[in-house]
């Protein structure tokens, strides 16, 4: 079961890199951040009566939780808002690594032969991404070079779209710098699960957040355009959200579980944003990001087997 919820919880998470881009399209990134986490907070309310009796001391380690979260956000909101979201859905891959060792180290999981195998094809599916057969760029740049290099006039007949502009190095920091926070933030959920339920820690883990950029918008004085609440995007958004997270920290909860292959599993969202990148905007080089995926997905199989 613990499985099926953390799958869920991966492809979910695929379809929300989808949705924010499409939301950031309309809307700045703060005014999609502020708002869809407020609308998430709405959707847990009705869990008030299950989020009482926690005992003090993990109200600290919530907000430290969701103050992690809240870094993780912005760092990745705008790093996906300029760089192809199938590319920003496998250099997510890279959280892989620090969660594995911080299960092997912090939580004493160990690792079966099949399961370091499995881990080895994943980090190389995530290595393949950076090589491009037949071209001089990395996939980060979405720009054509070579034979296709020889007609630049036609490829400008129509308006670039943002994911055709090159990468800045800048923006790549920032997505996996919200890797490893989200990762922290996956290792953390781990320990709360032992002791508080699910209810408890969705509720104060959304109203913590909700706080944190309540307040970043104050001080920094940010404006909230109202046709934000009109962006079916953001409520996409919200609504994916809050049933994925539901799904992950029940699973958490769960003795079973664990983070080691929990982590690998919830690459399967690599799949979603890369089929999504093509079909919503036009993404190039998707047959060799599928490639990668392929090898990420099958790493991920072989990880499963006898668990």
């Amino acid at each position: 079961m613990w499985i099926l919820l953390v799958l869920l919880y991966g492809l979910l998470k695929g379809g929300r890199e989808i949705a924010k881009k499409k939301a950031m399209s309309k809307n700045t990134v703060m005014e999609v951040l502020f708002v869809y986490t407020l609308m998430s907070f709405v959707f847990v309310l009705p869990e008030i009566p299950q989020a009482g009796g926690m005992e003090p001391r993990f109200f600290g380690f919530i907000a430290l939780k969701s103050f992690v979260m809240f870094l993780a956000w912005i760092f990745g909101f705008y790093s996906l808002k300029k760089m192809p979201v199938s590319l920003y859905g496998v250099l997510s891959l890279s959280r892989v690594l620090f969660s594995t060792f911080s299960g092997v180290i912090f939580l004493h999981e160990i690792l079966k032969g099949n399961q370091i195998a499995g881990l080895v094809i994943v980090c190389a599916g995530l290595l393949l991404l950076r090589v491009t057969p037949g071209k001089k760029n990395l996939p980060d740049t979405e720009q054509q070079t070579g034979p296709e290099a020889a007609v630049p006039e036609a490829a400008q007949t129509e308006p670039p779209a943002p994911q055709a502009e090159p990468v800045k190095p800048v923006f790549i920091i920032l997505a996996f710098a919200s890797c490893i926070l989200n990762a922290v933030s996956g290792f953390m959920d781990k320990i709360l699960m032992r002791d508080i339920t699910s209810s408890q820690l969705q509720f104060w883990y959304m109203l913590f957040l909700v706080i944190y950029y309540g307040l970043f918008m104050l001080i920094r004085r940010i404006k909230i355009n109202p046709t934000v609440f009109k962006n079916v995007w953001v409520w996409a958004l919200a609504i994916m959200f809050v049933i994925g997270d539901k799904a992950l920290f029940i699973a958490n909860g769960m003795e079973a579980s664990r983070i080691t292959i929990m982590t690998l599993i919830k690459q399967s969202a690599c799949l979603v944003t890369i089929i999504g990148g093509k079909i919503f905007f036009k993404e190039e080089h998707i047959l060799y990001r599928l490639f990668c995926a392929a090898i990420i997905l099958g790493g991920i199989g072989l990880s499963l087997i006898s668990l």
